[in-house]
């Protein structure tokens, strides 16, 4: 055993992907650490009910740029990596992934505009959070990403954190506040993506150019089935969080919410692992297939072991990190919490098992699945919340995760069978 880990370790320094994930873990720890910085202040400063506002218009915002990115993200690692050494397909492939997200950024415009009409609750939080959509529209990670580069980017990811925790500390002085909140969050993350996309297009001396509708319209259709199941990945996650909006109570959305950010980050963690060998995976599955599934095999038992470490702290630890979160003993936050403790666990062994369909292009069962575990995030969330079962909100992250994790299996063991 210690001869296999040994021989793995050393093939791993042989590549970038140690280098890659923790350039890219440095930036989603940042991210962490702003909420180990910034939330216990906030939610000191406004409350727990308005700290369950800021989630909610930050979650809408997270979805409203899914939409926007349209899973270029992805798409764009792969052909950025493929063309990084021909100036004029990389200049196609950045020019035509902006120009899809600014289009549709001017439809998500129009959409707010008109939403000021229909009497939304949260209205004024989610106008406001606007700037973090934008930022979307800007974010050149998959140029980064697709070069191997990311020390620049994750400085600059970095430094953006910094100046949200010091504008918070200047200007969030209570309650009336809370709606600027993810105003500040989205205008520094806005200037920073600005200031990278600029430096990398002066870099590699792209320009934007207008875009053929064919190539628009190709975009379009290779892109729907990931940004869908993005979409549904999204809302997996955060259905809860607008039920507990439509039909709960403020309380129980603030203690959700802390909890949710908490396996949030554990989530925003287990993308960075799959993003950082996501290159060099791809470059084995093309070389060899039967070297992809022992690649595979190797990296999802060191993934499980990291995270499910992960999963025992937070079960064991559920008060500590609710305090310091929130500032309080919030029972329902911490029997929340400590039910919702193995998801990073099942999520992390299920992030090889997306990695394999993506690879293998098979993005109808990506949608398939998403679709199946859209139902049951709906259905579950609404008759959780509606039926007042709130000692069982914590469990509703587990049930999603445990069927992700059970769908992705049986379509890979049934293609692989199917093969064979």
């Amino acid at each position: 055993m210690k001869q296999v880990l040994s021989n793995f370790i050393s093939g791993l320094k042989e590549t970038k992907i140690v280098s890659n994930f923790f350039n890219l873990s440095s930036i989603q720890i940042s991210n962490i650490l702003l909420i180990l910085l910034m939330y216990p202040i906030i939610t000191r400063i406004i409350g727990i009910e308005a700290f369950g506002m800021v989630i909610l218009a930050n979650t809408f915002s997270g979805l409203s740029s899914i939409v926007i990115n349209y899973g270029t993200n992805q798409s764009g690692v792969r052909d950025v990596a493929t063309y990084a050494n021909e100036t004029t397909k990389l200049n196609q492939v950045v020019s035509n992934t902006i120009w899809v997200r600014t289009i549709i950024f001017i439809a998500y415009l129009v959409l707010i505009f008109f939403l000021q009409w229909a009497n939304i609750r949260y209205y004024q939080f989610i106008l406001l959070s606007s700037p973090i959509v934008l930022a979307e529209v800007l974010n050149p990670l998959f140029i980064f990403l697709g070069t191997e580069k990311l020390k620049i980017y994750n400085i600059a990811n970095l430094l953006s954190k910094v100046v949200v925790i010091l504008a918070i500390l200047v200007f969030i002085t209570g309650t009336k506040d809370s709606e600027w909140v993810n105003f500040i969050i989205g205008a520094s993350s806005t200037l920073a993506y600005a200031m990278l996309l600029t430096f990398v297009m002066l870099k590699h001396k792209l320009t934007l150019h207008l875009p053929e509708k064919e190539e628009i319209s190709k975009i379009g259709k290779d892109n729907f089935f990931l940004t869908v199941n993005n979409i549904s990945v999204h809302l997996q996650q955060s259905l809860m969080i607008f039920s507990l909006a439509k039909w709960g109570n403020p309380l129980w959305l603030g203690a959700y919410s802390i909890c949710d950010k908490v396996i949030g980050s554990s989530r925003i963690l287990i993308i960075s692992v799959s993003n950082a060998i996501y290159p060099k995976a791809a470059q084995i599955y093309k070389e060899n297939v039967n070297a992809w599934k022992a690649y595979k095999a190797k990296m999802g038992k060191l993934i499980a072991l990291m995270f499910l470490t992960l999963s025992l702290v937070l079960f064991i630890m559920p008060e500590f990190i609710v305090h310091l979160l929130s500032g309080e003993r919030n029972q329902d936050a911490i029997m929340y919490l400590r039910m919702m403790a193995f998801v990073p666990f099942l999520a992390a062994l299920n992030v090889l098992n997306v990695l394999d369909l993506l690879l293998k292009n098979n993005t109808l069962a990506i949608f398939r699945i998403a679709l199946i575990l859209f139902c049951i995030s709906a259905f579950t969330s609404w008759f959780l919340v509606t039926q007042g079962l709130q000692n069982w909100f914590g469990a509703y992250t587990l049930l999603i995760d445990g069927s992700a994790l059970i769908m992705y299996e049986y379509v890979i063991k049934r293609r692989s069978n199917t093969n064979a």
